[in-house]
């Protein structure tokens, strides 16, 4: 299945927080969006794996995207090597998006950085025709360059280079959010607590995206960083 756009995330959750708005956008748009986790959050202080994949199924909905896989990379112990590349290749190869969303190139959790720069790598790295490919008996896969590389914001406050309106998308992008009940803030859970589970943590995903919204003249936007800077060739919209 081709898709428009993939959205990486290191863990279940790290999508719907970074980037759940867009998403939602851009499906409302008729583009085509596949999400992939790179591990199952297994390491996470709250829950189980096993719950965490319920709750990505109920996002995942939620959404409305056309697929979500899981990796089963390691938690906390991924890396960017020529391992992890290959299966990431495999699956851009697969898709073939012209978009490509991934985490934060810097934040507070060692993964987030991590599987940012292993996607951005494995971008480039998949279309080299030299490097071969076989994904379900699918003998050397063609290469396959995304047009973009888009990496989104989460627990740093870093200057986006480009905003996204989801001033119409904010609501489900929340709602996608809170699908993570083991997660996320609730006030009759008797898990631990931790620095996402607070509603402060809550209120500062929508806070930000409301002033995102607020510097471009929307109402709620999500910010980015790009690799390469995307080419405007028509006004419309604009003017």
């Amino acid at each position: 299945m081709k898709v428009d756009i993939i959205a990486f995330g290191a863990h279940p959750d790290d999508v719907e927080l970074g980037c759940g708005g867009s998403i939602s956008s851009a499906i409302s748009q008729g583009l085509k969006v596949g999400i992939v986790d790179l591990t199952k959050g297994e390491l996470g202080t709250r829950g189980t794996k096993e719950i965490r994949k319920k709750e990505s199924e109920k996002a995942s909905e939620i959404l409305g995207v056309s697929f979500r896989k899981n990796l089963g990379f390691k938690d906390a112990f991924f890396v960017n090597d020529k391992a992890h590349q290959l299966k990431v290749i495999e699956l851009l190869r697969e898709h073939k998006p012209s978009i490509v969303f991934c985490n934060a190139v810097k934040d507070r959790h060692i993964d987030h950085p991590k599987g940012s720069r292993l996607v951005s790598d494995s971008c480039f790295l998949s279309g080299l025709s030299k490097i071969k490919t076989n994904y379900k008996n699918s003998i050397n896969q063609s290469p396959w360059t995304p047009k973009q590389v888009y990496h989104y914001i989460q627990w740093f406050d870093i200057k986006p280079d480009l905003l996204i309106d989801i001033s119409d998308f904010q609501e489900k992008k929340m709602e996608a959010i809170m699908a993570y009940n083991s997660q996320f803030y609730n006030p009759n859970s008797k898990e631990p607590n931790t620095p996402i589970s607070s509603k402060n943590f809550i209120d500062s995903i929508k806070q930000r995206d409301q002033n995102f919204g607020r510097i471009s003249g929307v109402v709620a936007a999500e910010g980015f960083t790009v690799e390469r800077p995307p080419v405007i060739q028509v006004f419309k919209g604009i003017i």
